[in-house]
């Protein structure tokens, strides 16, 4: 089988030592020589063509573009463009793989451009950081060895590419898959169609291969994954007090896709926790603010989600205490990493990588290795306890609420203060929650985003249809139910309750 070619761009005078050095090993590691050839401008025979039909040529001839980023953007073209930049786009338009690594000690005096670049990178495609050369030499043997692995040149135990035995592309839900692509071409710029063929998309994303889909194809598209894999439910368990003991308030187990059960399992969590909302005295609309962060709690479910070890028999678990909420999932940290290096930013070593992929595509994970340390900063934002991490037999999370460093009485817990003063109104029953912050005429979109909710069967089911049924709220248009106009209101049962709420949370 002829070998593959790395393409490798960068500002050639900043990285001249780099890119010489990382030829050399591409040719003499004694598993990377068998399947890669780089590609190096500079030791290309003279010719007649301009620099820029050479480099975008070899561009679209290669199979792999490795990029470098560093301080320096490079050459202009006459149209302000570096070739760096030119041979980035010309990947993403080709559809190859996109390997980038930005060196990390040159955050100083950086270019804007260059900046400006590094920026448009990370909103396409994951990027990782190095120190060194040695450090550069590892994350590409890495994304070599990952590579091979998701063609099937060489073999594989992981779960996330190995193909499964029995299962068939009828069980591929072609509406995930295209609501998939719809959404990654608005994160990402992902470069297929809606209208491409399911097949094609998930060969492009590496999930499907030798007439056979693999595992994560499955997690990500399949009508229904817990047929393949039943533990890949999430757990979500709800307790009035501060340690496991029935009976349990409310208990839920997510089933459906990765996306799914993030979506539901958020929600989850958001409904048990209190919330604060603003008086429009700013504008027409409420502030709703959860008392922990709703990007707190969804990096820790989606980390948990995207990470975990999928040959597990152990489902994810998150607990809702009073004064915390615990997310467990059957899995370990990577070698690479440890629990002191998660607070600051750092290399992301997903153990499954074609699934965080599929995650990152559609903006459900924003930023690899970013996540993490945003969770303490948004936690201390707030005057939270940071957030504790256990890598133990399975790797835990642990939020703090308000409440975990306030002492309460029982009998007082309908509201509490944070150290910044802000008023969090318990509220359990859901409906309520929809009447309290409803003023005016909303639509079904205005209010999910109002509460921060991402699920709209779970929103219709746990807020919508019980306060109508309550008989505090009601449609605008109600002899069209369907309409894309239709919005809600407050009956005149509801703006009874509404005062009835305020009284109670005076």
């Amino acid at each position: 089988m002829p070998k593959e070619t790395i393409f490798i761009s960068s500002v050639q005078k900043e990285f001249a030592a780099e890119r010489k050095a990382l030829a050399a090993y591409l040719r003499e590691d004694e598993l990377l020589k068998s399947f890669f050839e780089p590609y190096l401008f500079e030791e290309m025979a003279a010719n007649d063509g301009s620099p820029e039909e050479v480099y975008v040529g070899e561009v679209i001839k290669s199979h792999i573009y490795l990029g470098l980023l560093g301080r320096d953007y490079g050459f202009e073209d006459a149209e302000g463009v570096s070739p760096t930049e030119r041979e980035f786009d010309k990947a993403r338009e080709e559809s190859k793989p996109c390997w980038v690594f930005i060196k990390s000690d040159h955050h100083l005096g950086r270019h804007e451009k260059e900046e400006a670049f590094i920026a448009k990178v990370g909103e396409r495609v994951s990027r990782k950081r190095f120190g060194n050369l040695e450090d550069l030499k590892k994350e590409v043997y890495n994304s070599c060895v990952l590579y091979l692995k998701q063609k099937g040149r060489i073999g594989s135990d992981d779960f996330d590419s190995s193909l499964h035995a029995t299962a068939l592309p009828d069980c591929i839900d072609g509406s995930v898959v295209e609501t998939f692509v719809r959404d990654a071409r608005t994160k990402r710029n992902f470069p297929l169609k809606e209208s491409t063929a399911k097949v094609d998309v998930l060969t492009h994303l590496n999930l499907y291969r030798e007439g056979k889909l693999t595992n994560s194809a499955l997690l990500v598209f399949a009508n229904d994954p817990q047929q393949f894999f039943p533990t890949s439910t999430v757990k979500c368990a709800h307790f009035h007090g501060l340690v496991v003991q029935k009976p349990i308030p409310d208990y839920k187990e997510f089933r459906g896709t990765v996306f799914e059960v993030a979506e539901n399992a958020i929600d989850f969590v958001l409904s048990k926790i209190s919330l604060s909302t603003g008086d429009r005295s700013v504008t027409n609309q409420v502030e709703t603010i959860y008392e922990v962060p709703r990007a707190v709690i969804a990096e820790g479910i989606i980390n948990a989600i995207a990470h975990r070890d999928y040959y597990s028999k152990g489902s994810i678990q998150i607990s809702v205490f009073k004064d915390r909420i615990e997310i467990a999932n059957p899995g370990r940290l990577p070698s690479e990493l440890d629990i002191p290096s998660l607070k600051e930013p750092h290399s992301s070593y997903p153990h499954n990588p074609l699934l965080a992929n599929c995650m990152f595509l559609t903006g459900t994970i924003e930023r690899y290795g970013t996540g993490i340390p945003e969770m303490f900063a948004l936690s201390a934002e707030r005057g939270l306890k940071s957030p504790e991490f256990e890598d133990d037999n399975t790797f835990k999370v642990t939020l703090w609420r308000p409440s975990s460093d306030t002492d309460h009485d029982a009998d007082h817990d309908t509201d509490h203060d944070t150290d910044h003063d802000q008023k969090y109104l318990r509220l359990e029953d859901l409906p309520s929650r929809l009447v309290w912050l409803l003023d005016g005429e909303l639509s079904r979109e205005n209010l999910m985003q109002q509460l921060e909710l991402k699920h709209r069967d779970n929103f219709k089911t746990n807020y919508l249809d019980p306060t109508m049924k309550a008989g505090w709220i009601e449609m605008t248009l109600p002899d069209k139910p369907k309409s894309k106009n239709q919005k809600y209101r407050l009956t005149t049962s509801g703006l009874v309750h509404k005062k009835t709420l305020k009284h109670g949370n005076k």
